[in-house]
């Protein structure tokens, strides 16, 4: 089954322009696919992966001879897994200035590509970020005829206008992103029979990235130490990120900590999310948030699948599913946090300097809503957004808020 991407439109307004065109994203989010379906589209096209050995070899080893079999009287030239060509940037720079060819390539981890080749390939590259699937592809895989209806509710939320959802149609978005929460987006995660097989996906995913991103780039032989820190991040999510915890847990001192965690976001698993401030006397200026960018790899790592409601962690569960879908939507964020404690869960930097303070509730049935009073005084322009996930027990208030159900984003 193929659910056409939404990066696939935005790649093809490119396909004219000289620019070598880059896919990045994390394993099996679907780079290879998305490749494919775009050179399954053309003529005179050659499509490798550096998997294969053979064409690896030739192109770091035979430059010429690689031009000769893949680049000579083509327009395209396909290469996945780019980033297991070591002096990938160079060749490929010699290949872009020599002969007028379209080259598109695809990588697991933007490491390699800034090591490899960004240095050699400035101004020759645009870059797009394939991430596991948004929730909108998400329903497209599991529920198509639904897709419209969520549009135009999502449609509504980008606007900051009022979203009207009725019960039935409520209870079926809700199910659907319960599932997406737990398990995430990755398309054969997605794609899997059961909730068994679900996890068996998971497990593989989670097991390729340490024998490949974390063997392959960082050739730890210890690499239990990183697997410990990978859960306590797992265990953070939504909390300002621990250092002295995630050091006593992982044994790493504070400079390998920071590269470790640096390491993380370059390979497309967890993200720390700095604040939003204007008043450095009154408001958190420092420590950051950290967030997964799948929550079925966080919830892999927690070992934890229980449903929302079942878990107490519900509620950072819920931040981290709005977390990765404000990433894959490219929206501008941060959280906000003062020094008395009130906080705001994600805060949306939008155009022309406006700015919307989003707050996610489990429940509406008597929301607690003294941080969004206090943020409120310090930003009376902003705009308040509760996202929620039981609507039971709504209620408006002074502060004119806007109600949007959680999946809306």
């Amino acid at each position: 089954m193929y659910i056409k991407r939404k990066i696939e439109s935005k790649i093809l307004k490119y396909l004219n322009s000289p620019e070598i065109i880059a896919i990045l994203g994390p394993r099996q989010s679907g780079k290879t696919t998305v490749l494919r379906r775009i050179f399954e589209s053309l003529n005179s096209a050659s499509f490798i992966s550096f998997e294969d050995r053979e064409a690896l070899g030739m192109f770091e080893k035979d430059i010429e001879n690689f031009i000769s079999a893949y680049v000579k009287n083509k327009r395209y030239l396909f290469i996945d897994e780019f980033q297991y060509a070591r002096a990938g940037g160079k060749k490929l720079k010699y290949i872009f200035d020599s002969h007028k060819i379209k080259i598109f390539i695809s990588g697991s981890s933007s490491v390699d590509l800034a090591v490899n080749a960004l240095k050699y390939l400035v101004g020759r590259i645009f870059i797009f970020n394939l991430y596991p699937l948004d929730f909108e592809e998400f329903i497209g895989y599991r529920e198509k005829g639904l897709v419209t209806a969520y549009k135009e509710m999502s449609g509504g939320f980008k606007a900051l206008t009022p979203v009207k959802i009725g019960d039935d149609l409520h209870a079926k978005f809700a199910r659907l992103y319960e599932e997406y929460a737990i398990y995430g987006g990755y398309p054969r995660v997605v794609l899997s029979k059961n909730d068994e097989e679900k996890k068996e996906v998971l497990k593989n995913i989670y097991n390729t990235y340490f024998l490949r991103e974390v063997k392959d780039i960082l050739g730890l032989i210890d690499d239990y130490k990183l697997e410990k820190l990978l859960k306590g991040l797992a265990l953070q999510i939504g909390n300002l990120i621990e250092y002295n915890e995630l050091g006593r847990l992982s044994e790493y001192s504070y400079p390998t900590l920071k590269r470790y965690i640096n390491f993380f976001e370059k390979t497309f698993i967890s993200k720390l999310l700095p604040p939003f401030y204007k008043n450095k006397r009154k408001e958190i200026v420092k420590n950051p948030k950290v967030y997964f960018f799948d929550c079925g790899l966080r919830n892999f790592a927690a070992n934890d699948f229980r449903r929302i409601s079942e878990r107490p962690d519900g509620g950072a569960l819920l931040e981290n599913a709005v977390f990765q879908q404000l990433i894959k939507g490219e929206y501008s964020f941060n959280y906000w946090r003062d020094k008395y404690k009130n906080e705001m869960d994600f805060i949306l930097n939008l155009e022309g300097g406006k700015i919307a303070a989003l707050e996610i509730k489990s429940r509406l049935k008597n929301p607690k809503l003294e941080s969004a009073r206090n943020f409120k005084k310090y930003y009376p322009e902003a705009e308040i957004c509760l996202l929620y996930f039981n609507p039971r027990g709504a209620s408006q208030d002074k502060l004119g808020l806007k109600f949007y159900p959680v999946y809306a984003v």
